[in-house]
């Protein structure tokens, strides 16, 4: 894939018809209508999304693309890239965090090395590696064009492969010491916001710890000319990510366009995952319609993304462990609506009348 077939990508509206025809089903239901709040609108949407009422998310995934930044060198991180080699082989191993909580709720883990700085054979761990972590970007650019695209296709790739697999909902996760920065540089230039407005603490910087990430960012944006301009256009955010992106982050932005392209639900986790969100409905506009927002997390862009998103976190929870924990923790909640949704009582079975609903569908 090259640059202008990635900005000739075209996504098709998710189905209004399946989406009625889910509220409807909701509407039968022996409760009261909306009862179940935004779970109900999830369910609906993902209707929309497969073009089928008959829901179904019995297949779960959760792609956690693991890459270094090169920015580390500023001092901008309490840890070095090896911590990104133990997590990450823990991830293969299946004994991080993520696989823990994967394993309550079902679901497989495919830890991707998309730019590991280490070089890692290990079974379990999905080699699709673009380079050895990102140059530092407060001295060159951190990913070379070719790079970028090689990232995305890896994402849009992986998605396409796990929906011919029979997977049906996907969560989205990362892992990479640094990236952190890597995600509030963008944050900051893709939403025109300040840096100190979306720069938070990461794995927890004290507060000298923050203003240096802070000054990094903001002359890296200065040394780049991406202060104080909108990034609006498939140009400007490619460029973007050229820049100051992680592979971590463009790998997820693929896979968000593969969502959208093979009509599969996508779960976005915290800050780094809806920083590639925003990034995917920017370079291919329209993938937002097939995405669901897990939590609000606790860096201060993770919000401000969704809102711009319009996306509606269901959990606000102070979360900020990553790896894709608070996209899986939808996981459970979902199966038990779904059980509502599928498997209870209707108006009809217990011979009451319906609720009736007065605005429109």
């Amino acid at each position: 894939m090259d640059k202008e077939e990635l900005f000739n990508i075209k996504i098709q509206e998710p189905s209004p018809k399946a989406y009625k025809n889910a509220q409807l089903h909701w509407d039968a239901i022996a409760k009261p209508l909306d009862g179940l709040g935004i779970f109900e609108d999830i369910i609906k949407k993902i209707a929309g999304i497969t073009g089928n009422a008959d829901v179904k998310i019995d297949k779960k995934a959760v792609i956690v693309m693991c890459a270094d930044n090169g920015i580390i060198e500023e001092g901008v991180s309490q840890s070095g890239n090896e911590v990104t080699t133990v997590v990450s082989t823990n991830m293969a191993n299946g004994i991080a965090s993520v696989c823990r909580m994967a394993h309550v709720a079902g679901a497989d883990v495919v830890p991707v090395d998309i730019g590991i700085k280490d070089n890692i054979n290990i079974k379990g761990l999905l080699n699709r590696k673009v380079s050895n972590g990102t140059a530092n970007f407060a001295k060159e650019p951190a990913i070379t064009c070719k790079g970028l695209l090689k990232a995305i296709q890896t994402g849009i790739d992986i998605t396409r492969d796990l929906k011919e697999n029979g997977y049906n909902i996907i969560a989205t996760g990362e892992m990479g010491i640094g990236n952190t920065t890597t995600s509030s540089a963008l944050a900051s230039v893709m939403l025109n916001i300040p840096v100190p407005k979306v720069a938070g603490r990461g794995a927890g910087l004290d507060d000298k710890g923050l203003e240096k990430k802070i000054s990094v960012i903001e002359n890296a944006i200065k040394k780049y000319g991406l202060e104080h301009q909108k990034i609006n256009s498939r140009e400007e955010t490619f460029r973007a990510l050229c820049c100051i992106g992680g592979l971590d982050i463009a790998g997820l932005a693929g896979v968000f366009i593969g969502g959208a392209l093979f009509h599969i639900p996508v779960i976005i986790d915290g800050v780094i995952s809806a920083v590639a969100a925003l990034a995917a409905e920017k370079l291919v506009p329209g993938c937002c319609q097939y995405m669901i927002a897990s939590h609000a997390g606790k860096e201060p862009a993770c919000r401000l993304i969704l809102d711009r998103l319009f996306l509606k976190p269901v959990i606000d929870a102070g979360l900020a462990l990553g790896e894709g924990t608070g996209a899986v923790l939808m996981f459970p909640m979902l199966d038990m609506v779904m059980e509502v949704y599928r498997e209870n009582t209707t108006f009809d079975d217990i011979n009451i009348t319906q609720y009736k609903r007065f605005t429109d569908i």
